[in-house]
């Protein structure tokens, strides 16, 4: 039964969604300052896994989870693990806010890959969007400048990794619930990040096993939560409210690690979410789209 629109509600679950965000951010930052990547990633998996058990119950358990594109399950994780683990090191390198800026340029890449290999149409503000993207990224890591920082590199791979997973997964739910796609990412994650996990890990210290709780558990309700939030209102009104990410993510770089942000970094990132924004005149993403990407 399709939930009744209500804009109250859509902000309510928009705002667990952004906080949820948030909170992974920073658990993030605290969990890989003391662990590798690569045990932090095998910890959200796991622990997820068991997070997710109570709705993979609910959906008919384990046999309603057998899928007939095992191969596509394996080539979209691939991909989205790469953007994690991407993601999560970027966190150790550059200012909060920078981060969230340019990983804003994913449903860029999104697009021109929608364009590329699903056959959409590239139209005028979809094209406009990618451009004022593309400059806003520039501006940001000014190449020109100066050394680039590895930093923006880094996250700039993640933010094309998740527009490659992004695309995959809108062919994945074509056959396969939300439910199923999540399960198969925990699991073929887990499996992919076993070995190098085992290969860097360390006991973590018993005040680090909060942060690793809450990423784990964050990484899910983020999605979740924004899922929910479709549920209740269309994509043009809930896209912009996760653009509240970007000022919010500068305010708690400036109160916890004192952080600084540049007029580069405000004018590339208000030109990355003007792109988003004329990006939305296209038809608006399915809630499953959004909740594994």
């Amino acid at each position: 039964m399709t939930p009744a629109p209500s804009i109250t509600k859509a902000a309510l679950w928009m705002a667990l969604s952004i906080a949820s965000f948030l909170a992974m951010s920073v658990a993030g930052r605290t969990a890989t300052a003391a662990l590798n990547v690569f045990q932090v990633l095998e910890l959200r998996s796991v622990i997820g896994f068991f997070i997710l058990l109570p709705l993979v119950m609910a959906g008919g358990g384990f046999k309603a989870m057998r899928t007939e594109r095992p191969l596509a399950h394996v080539a979209r994780n691939l991909v989205h693990y790469a953007g994690q683990a991407a993601w999560l090191y970027a966190l150790t390198l550059i200012p909060l806010a920078v981060l969230i800026s340019i990983e804003f340029t994913t449903p860029i890449w999104t697009a021109i890959l929608a364009v590329s290999f699903l056959g959409e149409r590239l139209s005028r503000p979809r094209l406009t969007a990618i451009m004022l993207g593309l400059i806003g990224v520039v501006i940001i890591v000014r190449p020109g400048a100066g050394s680039v920082d590895p930093g923006h590199l880094v996250v700039l791979g993640a933010a094309m990794c998740f527009g490659v997973s992004v695309v995959m997964v809108k062919s994945l739910t074509r056959t396969d619930s939300v439910v199923r796609i999540i399960f198969w990412m925990l699991i073929i994650q887990s499996a992919v990040g076993l070995v190098p996990a085992l290969y860097v890990w360390r006991n973590p210290a018993f005040e680090l096993w909060p942060s690793i709780f809450l990423v784990a558990f964050t990484g899910m309700s983020s999605h979740y939560c924004m899922a929910r939030a479709l549920s209740h209102a269309d994509a043009t009104v809930i896209s912009p409210m996760d653009f509240l990410r970007v000022p919010l993510s500068a305010l708690i770089g400036w109160l916890l690690y004192n952080e600084q942000i540049d007029i580069f970094t405000a004018g590339g990132a208000l030109l990355i979410l003007t792109g988003n924004l004329l990006n939305l005149q296209r038809k608006a993403p399915q809630p499953a789209e959004v909740a594994t990407s």
